[in-house]
């Protein structure tokens, strides 16, 4: 375990101070580093390209190039950073658009320290629990039209969506049931519970699950669970 590389970070944020508050928590940590930061998206995917980070924290409002078209740029780039996106409110549209990009997470800008360290973590090693409470919420509200969009008219992710997507197809009843409980939020581990299953049974099964429906990551998974209307959200409340 101590000769495993430490995790490269970058940090993306227009605020000086934003950025060496977080740099000064995930420096703190053994194996994290911070190998740059930026100050701009355009500047951001950049340096993804340059260093080759494992992690992104991205700002979602920023100069030159926001962070949503940032982390879209960085995904279709094919880069395998996991982008962290950082944003002000836990109901945000645009924290729910940097998920539809490719982000493979959400954070408050004033999260904890200890929660920060664990969340980027827990991106880096592609199992993370994507749809606690507040994720939940914000798909909710957003895929499935289950509340107003802040400032702004509602998603059209909430207004149009086809019935049934055919890759769906593909799927045995087991995976989807695995896709099922992703949705939920579910670890591997309590996924294995659940099912009476090993880990690794479980991890095969999210492997072949993201192979079949073309997604990147777990976040995807559960993002597609939703506009697909796999999974049909209860009133969150609120």
């Amino acid at each position: 375990m101590s000769e495993a590389a430490p995790i490269r970070i970058l940090l993306v944020d227009d605020q000086p101070l934003l950025r060496m508050g977080f740099r000064l928590i995930l420096e703190g940590e053994d194996d994290l580093c911070i190998v740059g930061e930026a100050s701009d998206g355009a500047e951001g995917v950049r340096q993804v390209r340059e260093l080759s980070p494992d992690v992104v924290l991205m700002d979602v409002r920023m100069p030159v190039l926001d962070g949503i078209e940032a982390t879209r740029a960085v995904t279709a780039s094919g880069s395998c950073a996991k982008i962290i996106i950082l944003t002000t409110f836990d109901l945000d549209e645009y924290a729910f658009a940097g998920l539809q990009a490719g982000a493979s997470a959400f954070l408050l800008k004033d999260v904890a320290p200890a929660e920060l360290i664990s969340a980027v973590r827990v991106v880096a090693s592609g199992d993370a629990v994507v749809a606690p409470r507040i994720t939940q919420r914000l798909l909710e509200t957003y895929v499935r039209g289950a509340g107003p969009v802040p400032g702004n008219q509602a998603a059209p992710a909430a207004v149009a969506r086809p019935a049934r997507d055919p890759l769906l197809e593909d799927l045995t009843p087991r995976e989807t049931e695995m896709l099922g409980a992703m949705a939920e939020g579910l670890s591997n581990a309590e996924i294995a519970h659940r099912y009476f299953l090993s880990e690794a049974t479980v991890k095969t099964h999210v492997r072949r699950i993201l192979t079949k429906l073309h997604l990147r990551d777990r976040v995807q998974a559960v993002v597609y669970a939703y506009e697909t209307g796999l999974v049909v959200p209860s009133n969150p409340d609120y």
